[in-house]
């Protein structure tokens, strides 16, 4: 039997005891459900793992990894997308071994970051799957790194081994930031921060108090994946219904079929994916699609901007979706993901706020239909966490309105930076005086209004050109509204040096439907110049239009500004410019 209401578990340290748990009191209900799309217009096959079994594998494969690795070695989770990325982390966990979730080599476009975090972590073992053991081989040759496919260790590796019992404070796993630029970081994210974080996310989406069905894409070795498709569903005994990432790229109806096919569904998406949906599903497609049961869809991009919610909710709308299932929400790697959230059942909280005031430091309030104001959506309430804003050189504590640092104190931020003890005391040791561990310094920007966190932007993004603040992503957006052939979500704005102070500079992709040689560049960059300067008062330096897939993007699918910057300075871009 299959009931829809689990009842509720007793507080366990670490995530295999909750799956030991579930085994014991539910074994016959579904865990893990793998929706593979193996050919084009493909509904999908779904591959499923009941509580017990994926206790008797989990059990299996931490008994052959126990006897590979001594007790707090990494393992590098080299797995595809699927049910085995699932038993893998969960059975290194059981091992007493340190998970490092990661990809297989053969994702494009992140090989060097691979071998970066290979390099950093030295794992003493790669947990991988047939499917991609010869490339795991490959790229493992001439190390010490011992290779185990987790489909093809038989069940009767079980036996009667049971999971080590870890410290609450040891190391579960490391999560490696989606940065591109520096030295890969892993936060050191132990047994502890995980279950609270996972619990700390199921309060604040009602799935606590109400069973839900989490659904996602997002890929496993990102922390909200990872948390949300995993962690989450394990602490509460809940159903996680999972999908390839690429499989959402080359039709993103699928996603939402399957938050129609699952009862009060729960899933997250980054900003891009909601517009993408929106611009992309077809009248057609839309016909058998009914998203009146979802419970909640969590944006976690920062900042969130309340016209993306919007255009979602007009394209389905007619699908029965209701308006307040939306829940912009901030987190992030170091706090193993989950800061705040607003709360599904409630009406979007959006805010108009003064450009130039908020450029100076201070959240006034404006006319939405002022082209000057811009937009934002609050981000909720902290999850079971202390939030405040500070002055990010003093740490003097802001009040209600003004801009500064988001810092975050709670039983879910980790023990700190793999091998970074220097960074760790940076980042994970503000305010010392405040208790113990301190307070994160998350180098984001925000404030406070209406008891709604709002996020403005990434402190080491701000453009300062003339003594006054911009935010990227607020030129981005004005910059890709300025011409249709800039193509959404797919540019970044930053600032270089210049002579007189900082340049401002815009790398932007096209959209598919055209190329360089066919289009009128001159009429393009004038466009975005034009609305620019009109809309934020800036100079753009240059504008430059390059080709799909260009611009790159960190591990999470955001667009790197960093490494973008970086590939400009270096003159990566110099044959595409346009002036």
């Amino acid at each position: 039997m299959d009931s829809r209401r689990p009842p509720l578990a007793p507080a366990f340290r670490s995530l295999p005891e909750y799956v030991r748990h579930w085994a014991d009191t539910t074994p016959d209900r579904r865990a893990f459900t793998f929706v593979d799309h193996p050919a084009p217009g493909s509904r999908g096959v779904h591959r499923t793992l009941t509580w017990r079994r994926l206790d008797l594998r989990v059990r299996a494969l931490a008994a052959r990894l126990a006897e590979e690795a001594e007790p707090g070695a990494r393992v590098a989770l080299l797995c595809p997308q699927g049910t085995e990325y699932v038993t893998a982390f969960l059975a290194v966990l059981a091992a007493g071994l340190v998970a490092v979730p990661l990809y297989p080599p053969g994702l494009p476009g992140h090989g060097d970051r691979l071998a970066a975090v290979f390099a950093d972590a030295r794992p003493a073992v790669a947990v991988t799957t047939s499917r991609a053991l010869d490339e795991v081989r490959d790229f493992c040759e001439g190390t010490a790194v011992r290779i185990v496919a987790a489909d093809r260790v038989p069940d009767a590796a079980a036996g009667d081994w049971r999971p080590v019992m870890p410290d609450a404070a040891e190391i579960a796993y490391l999560q490696y930031t989606s940065g591109s630029t520096r030295t890969p970081a892993g936060v050191e994210i132990t047994h502890a921060n995980v279950v609270a974080n996972a619990r700390q996310a199921l309060a604040a989406y009602g799935a606590d108090a109400h069973p839900v069905t989490c659904v996602g894409w997002l890929p496993l070795y990102h922390d909200m994946g990872l948390v949300l498709s995993v962690a989450a569903p394990v602490v509460r005994g809940l159903l996680s219904v999972l999908m390839e990432p690429v499989a959402f790229l080359h039709e993103p109806v699928r996603w939402l079929r399957l938050l129609a096919t699952h009862p009060r569904a729960l899933s997250a998406a980054p900003n891009f994916a909601y517009d993408y949906c929106a611009s992309v599903v077809t009248e057609a497609q839309k016909a058998d699609l009914r998203l009146d049961q979802v419970a909640a869809l969590i944006n976690g991009s920062e900042p969130v901007r309340p016209g993306t919610v919007d255009r979602f909710h007009a394209a389905f709308a007619g699908q029965g979706l209701s308006p307040d299932v939306h829940c912009p929400s901030y987190g992030l790697a170091e706090a193993t993901v989950f800061v705040s959230a607003a709360r599904p059942g409630r009406p979007l909280c959006r805010f108009a706020l003064d450009r130039d005031a908020l450029a100076s430091g201070k959240a006034l309030p404006a006319r939405a239909e002022d082209p000057r104001a811009v937009l934002l959506a609050g981000c909720g309430a902290p999850a079971g966490q202390r939030v405040r804003i500070v002055d990010p050189v003093s740490g003097a504590v802001l009040s209600e309105g003004e801009v500064g640092e988001i810092r975050v104190q709670g039983p879910n931020v980790g023990r700190g930076y793999w091998n970074q003890e220097r960074q760790t005391r940076l980042v994970f040791g503000a305010e010392s005086d405040a208790g113990p561990g301190g307070w994160l310094r998350t180098g984001d920007l925000g404030t406070v209004l209406d008891g709604q966190l709002i996020v403005t932007g990434r402190l080491k993004d701000l453009i300062v050109v003339d003594g006054r603040n911009h935010y990227p992503q607020d030129v981005e957006a004005t910059a890709q509204d300025a011409h249709p052939t800039v193509r959404r979500d797919r540019l970044a704005a930053f600032g270089v040096p210049g002579g007189a102070g900082e340049r401002v500079v815009v790398v932007a992709e096209h959209v598919r439907a055209t190329s360089l040689a066919e289009m009128d560049v001159p009429a393009v960059v004038g466009a975005v110049r034009a609305a620019v300067s009109g809309r934020h008062g800036l100079r753009l330096a240059e504008v430059v239009l390059v080709a799909p897939g260009v611009v790159p993007r960190t591990s999470s699918g955001k667009v790197s500004r960093a490494l973008t910057r970086q590939r400009y300075l270096e003159g990566a871009y110099a044959a595409e410019r346009a002036r």
